[in-house]
């Protein structure tokens, strides 16, 4: 081999070593590139459920937090839990329809006179018996809070507090005057019950439940 034939060859020797080691930098580069962005993926994969597992947190806090601003108030005018949450119904669907504390008075006075605030259903109407488990009566074919007969509609309605109530309330507005009549004659007057003096007694412990559940 000739001198000039050696430099050559040792220049390509050198060459190819200098590419060599480019591409063994460039391949570790690309290893190290692609090792971040997986880790970079893994991580931001892991937070994804931690991110929607506080959401649904803060959701559920939110709905707790409903639940209880939703909440009846305690009992008051010797009535039990049960009592004042159908009273809490009956005045739901009276502000529901613009009605005043009136309305809802004499509304809560003629269900007390006519269940004892229970929704009940009756002896002699088995479907009702599908709708509560608060009791049962037997004058009649009459159920839930107002005790009303089946003219009134179907079971289910009347079986139906705030149905019941919405019913009772339209009837109460289709009286001439009722605003302005003593208690027991405008419960009467919807009623039309064998004891029409019935509702009167009941008009106090009645505006107590209508006052506080307009707190």
């Amino acid at each position: 081999m000739t001198r000039n034939a050696t430099i050559n060859h040792n220049k390509m020797k050198a060459v190819g070593g200098l590419a060599a080691a480019i591409m063994g930098i460039t391949a570790l580069f690309g290893a190290a590139h692609t090792s971040q962005h997986s880790t970079t993926t893994t991580t931001a994969t892991a937070a994804a459920p931690a991110a929607a597992a506080i959401t649904t947190a803060a959701t559920n806090a939110a709905a707790i937090t409903t639940d209880a601003t939703d909440q009846t108030p305690a009992p008051v005018a010797g009535l039990d839990q049960t009592q004042m949450n159908n009273a809490k119904k009956i005045v739901d669907t009276a502000k529901s329809m613009g009605l005043d504390q009136r309305a809802q008075t004499i509304a809560i006075a003629t269900a007390m006179q006519e269940s004892n605030l229970h929704n009940l259903a009756s002896t002699v109407i088995p479907e009702s018996q599908q709708y509560t488990d608060e009791g049962e009566g037997s004058d009649h074919d009459s159920v839930g809070l107002f005790q009303q007969r089946q003219n009134w509609g179907n079971t289910k309605d009347l079986m139906t507090p705030q149905t019941s109530a919405h019913k009772f309330l339209q009837a109460l507005q289709q009286v001439p005057g009722w605003h302005d009549m003593p208690l027991s004659v405008a419960a009467q007057k919807v009623q039309v019950s064998a004891y029409p003096d019935a509702y009167a007694k009941h008009e106090a412990p009645a505006t107590q439940v209508v006052h506080e559940l307009n707190k």
